[in-house]
């Protein structure tokens, strides 16, 4: 799955839990929390596999649960630690979101699930050298399971504007004090 379809199903669980937690929308900084759990495997594991060569495919190390469980735990433990315990929670709920998403393929024989235990269950390594992102994304067009992350994505765009947009204002806050103190240094 690429990004846009990882990011939705993501905040469709997380939108899903909240409400079935605390009878709310998720909160601005939670929401950026799950943003970065969801992309966090592919933001490890496809530099290592596909520049390093460390890896065996970009669906290991960080995909696998022996890895994502303990990070997750230990991101929640220490979200807690600091009164916020709800990043941890969104983190965790979007790095494991993704690895089970990828997995999903295994079920009409698309690939196989044996990252989620990886290195205890072998992953075939590439053949002839990492794919590039766009012979991967050529590849995908036709596929249905592809063109099912837009449908996806819209349905997680409209959840997400009628909760308020939740993440918005934190990246909008962000941004403003960034541009603010750019303009500050390019004063002096």
């Amino acid at each position: 799955m690429w990004p846009l379809g990882h990011a939705a199903i993501g905040y469709l669980c997380y939108a899903l839990a909240t409400r079935l937690r605390f009878d709310r929308p998720p909160g601005e900084v939670a929401v950026l929390a799950l943003l970065v759990g969801t992309q966090f495997p592919d933001l490890i594991d496809k530099p290592l596999a596909w520049y390093l060569g460390v890896l065996p495919t970009g669906r290991t190390l960080a995909h696998s649960l022996f890895v994502l469980l303990p990070v997750s735990i230990a991101v929640y433990l220490l979200a807690r630690r600091y009164g916020r315990p709800e990043y941890g929670f969104a983190f965790g709920l979007g790095a494991i979101s993704h690895a089970m998403v990828d997995a999903v393929p295994a079920l009409w024989g698309g690939g196989g699930a044996n990252h989620l235990l990886w290195p205890v269950t072998p992953v075939e390594s590439y053949e002839s050298g990492a794919p590039s992102v766009t012979a991967l994304l050529l590849e995908s067009l036709g596929e249905p399971y592809f063109l099912l992350e837009f449908v996806l994505a819209a349905v997680a765009l409209v959840v997400w504007r009628r909760n308020g947009s939740p993440g918005l204002a934190a990246i909008r806050a962000l941004l403003g004090r960034i541009l603010s103190g750019r303009s500050t240094a390019d004063s002096n």
